[in-house]
């Protein structure tokens, strides 16, 4: 758009620089400015980035009481109408010109707050990005419907006192906890053991800040962990103060919940990445769990990190934080160095004693001389009786595999050249062991004698074999054992205790109540290859 485009899109009614006439009576029909402030500045939702600022509009009498900083607008832009945030109102305009009235106000609900707009402002300098952008991801779209319902705030929020004894077996774990109590900004970058109930452990620290007056905004990867944490904070948090926001409750659904936190009728925010922009009140406590999850990483332009927004957010409110993983990240590592968070380990004999045995099968020597098999044999027999022996126990054994369906790639068995589309060259696949051909995955035409491009053999052989195929080859070699596959559409969030197969791909593995008794990994150059 050329620069007299917008100059156009801004002409005021005045008459002089500056200065707003609302003194003259206008003709029959025509707009009466707002006496007090009738100037509004907004930004319009465009996007293109040179015009990522402001522009002034006339708000008339009519209009006055509900345009108010951060509701949404209307307004005439270049001969089109756009939607826009009003940022301010002002008695006078630095622009030359007349101003052009504002069309209309959206809603008289101000959902842009000042501490929400330092935050987009402080993501737009730290990704090079432009407001409109990150008020996309950071605001809902609107729904009428839901402005109209309200929660009420809950009268006693924390239904009992916090027990502190799951946070002892970390250092100063319990003074951690005593400190978000007290309202303190203590930081810390939490590496929790293995097997650790980390809902419980987040729970009762969002529960500590939520007795001591403050609000608690909690960001995990996806809709599992969400519900995990949502049912441990309820069992401590009045269920009325606790809102779960997610992409997957739909438009209308999470526009009410977000107007909730908005009106400050909830304490205790759980949600997936963009919830990290949700406008709790007195935000005490910014908890990111997993921070090296890829599902954190917003996908849109400017691309914010769930884990950089919630750091900039509590050090502009200067409130608490944890990071927190079972693995830790150079980033959260980045923030114990700098000193801006602490450690918050266990002991190293608290980590022997809950790490489990670990065996890391060799391809030579003297493993190989006891199993001379196990170099070609997917299931060496020692992983073998691991799984027997927990499943004589009655304990379940998880199987995780890098793919999920049957075969998700094969190859030529005499060249091992990768199989290949004759249309449109993309990877070739098996769905089933009764398959008609070979599928492909880029165009999903069928190929029924697939032939080799470089040897022209018609056989093929497993290149990774998927879930699927893993569950079928370990029903026939354990007999008399249910087996569960959990991968792609089918993900169970939990299974029944007892002995069981259970074969997941990575992030799809089931809780199991009691815990497995042991866990094989197949595959595990696939699974480094998808790092």
């Amino acid at each position: 758009m050329r620069p007299s485009a917008a100059r156009r899109a801004n002409r005021r009614d005045d008459t002089g620089r500056g200065q707003v006439s609302t003194s003259a009576s206008p003709p029959k029909g025509v707009r009466h400015a707002a006496e007090h402030e009738p100037v509004a500045r907004v930004l319009p939702m465009l996007s293109v980035p040179h015009l990522d600022r402001e522009f002034d509009y006339l708000v008339s009498a009519d209009q006055s009481d509900d345009a108010q900083p951060g509701v949404r607008v209307r307004v005439r832009f270049h001969g089109r109408l756009v939607d826009a945030f009003l940022l301010e109102r002002r008695s006078d305009t630095d622009h030359v010109g007349q101003l052009g009235w504002l069309d209309r106000v959206i809603s008289p609900e101000p959902v842009l707050t000042p501490e929400v707009r330092r935050l987009v402002d402080a993501v737009v300098a730290r990704y090079a990005g432009t407001r409109p952008d990150v008020l996309r991801l950071a605001i809902p779209p609107r729904h009428a419907g839901a402005e109209k319902s309200r929660r009420g705030a809950p009268l006693l929020p924390v239904m009992q006192p916090v027990d502190s004894a799951g946070w002892a077996r970390y250092g100063r774990g319990e003074q951690f906890l005593e400190a978000l109590g007290a309202g303190r900004a203590a930081r810390a970058v939490w590496q929790a053991l293995p097997g650790e109930r980390w809902c419980d452990r987040l729970a009762e620290a969002a529960a500590a800040a939520v007795a001591g007056g403050q609000g608690v905004l909690a960001v995990v990867p996806d809709q599992r962990d969400v519900d995990a944490l949502w049912q441990a904070a309820t069992a401590m948090v009045d269920e009325s103060a606790v809102v779960a926001l997610a992409a997957g409750l739909g438009p209308s659904e999470r526009y009410r919940r977000w107007l909730a936190v908005l009106r400050g009728e909830a304490r205790l925010v759980i949600g997936t990445r963009s919830a990290v922009f949700a406008p709790v009140d007195r935000l005490g406590l910014v908890i990111v769990w997993d921070d090296g999850d890829d599902t954190l990483a917003e996908p849109r332009s400017p691309y914010p990190h769930a884990r950089e927004v919630g750091m900039l957010r509590a050090h502009q409110l200067r409130c608490a934080a944890i990071v927190g993983g079972f693995a830790r990240t150079a980033e959260a590592q980045a923030l114990v160095g700098s000193g801006w968070a602490h450690d918050l380990v266990a002991p190293r004999p608290v980590v022997r004693a809950s790490a489990p045995r670990v065996v890391a099968l060799e391809d030579g020597g003297y493993a190989e001389e006891r199993d001379p098999a196990a170099r070609t044999a997917r299931l060496p027999s020692v992983a073998l009786r691991a799984a027997r022996a927990a499943l004589d126990r009655g304990a379940p054994v998880l199987v995780q595999v890098p793919r999920r369906g049957y075969l998700p790639s094969v190859a030529c068995a005499r060249c091992r050249t990768i199989a290949r589309c004759r249309h449109c060259m993309g990877p070739l696949s098996m769905s089933d062991r009764d398959a008609e051909g070979a599928v492909c995955r880029w165009c999903g035409r069928i190929d029924v004698t697939p032939r080799c491009r470089r040897c022209g053999s018609e056989a093929i052989r497993a290149v990774v074999v998927g879930a699927r195929r893993t569950a079928e080859e370990l029903g026939r070699a354990f007999p008399g054992h249910p087996v569960i596959t959990s991968a792609g559409d089918a993900v169970h969030s939990v299974i029944a205790p007892g002995p069981a197969l259970v074969v997941a791909t990575p992030g799809a593995e089931p809780h199991a109540p009691d815990g497995y008794g042991a866990a094989l990994l197949l595959d595990s150059w696939s699974l480094l290859g998808r790092q």
